[in-house]
């Protein structure tokens, strides 16, 4: 087991945005979290990687790193691609002196070619388009050969082709690194490209959970208003969180 969420909550401002959500991820397994802007999902990445505490509940995690891809990359621009990918080996007092600086190239050539960019250690962030850009976020992500990778709105900005080859990658390091993987998104061919599983929040409560197969049969209210992108429905737009 590498995710396990139980009965977890978290308030903002008297807002409960997370409301006894559980759930589980297991290894090499990639959940979807969706729903519409507001219900609480990316709330849940930063609570499961440490940037938020929760009020209560418990989340339990196997031994080891947990990755975040951010929706935007957040890549230094004042660095190459190189130092972009390979910042925690330098910099994280527990790997700073387990690698000399050919391994680390090694490992940085390494996880680029598993994301499709061979050879451009050199180049800044300013010389890549948004989709290598992503890609980049993702070599740096799996650096430290992390054992679950978060993904916030991971095709968020990109045009269909470049969604297209982020979600085959996303899927691709599933594979690489058997990791459990949580996808935050929006976007229905990233939840059928990706997902083995599907939960729906809603005002931070759980109102699906299934198959993205199961979820586009819309046998669900919820899912039906999703999938179709209806206004009619039991949801209604809410703030973003």
């Amino acid at each position: 087991m590498s995710i396990e969420v139980k009965n977890l909550i978290k308030t903002f401002d008297e807002k409960r945005v997370i409301d006894n959500v559980s759930f589980k991820v297991e290894d090499g397994e990639t959940l979807a979290i969706v729903g519409f802007s507001g219900s609480g999902k990316s709330t849940i990445l930063k609570l499961i990687c440490g940037l938020l505490n929760s009020d209560s509940g418990e989340i339990i995690t196997s031994e080891g790193d947990i990755a975040m891809v951010f929706q935007y990359s957040a890549l230094f621009d004042s660095l190459n691609v190189s130092d972009n990918i390979s910042f925690a080996l330098h910099e994280r007092k527990d790997l700073r002196n387990k690698y000399s600086e050919k391994e680390i190239r090694n490992i940085v050539s390494e996880k680029l070619e598993l994301v499709g960019l061979k050879g451009i250690e050199n180049k800044f962030p300013s010389e890549l388009s948004g989709g290598m850009q992503k890609r980049v976020s993702f070599a740096r992500a799996i650096v430290t050969e992390p054992k679950i990778i978060l993904y916030d709105e991971p095709t968020a900005g990109l045009d269909p082709i470049s969604s297209t080859l982020i979600e085959d990658y996303i899927v691709r390091l599933k594979e690489e690194t058997q990791a459990a993987s949580i996808v935050v998104t929006h976007q229905m061919s990233t939840i059928k490209r990706t997902a083995n599983r599907v939960i729906m929040l809603y005002e931070g409560k759980i109102v699906y959970e299934g198959t993205p197969e199961d979820m586009l049969m819309q046998n669900n209210e919820y899912t039906k208003q999703f999938v179709t992108a209806s206004l009619e429905g039991p949801m209604h737009i809410i703030s973003e969180n």
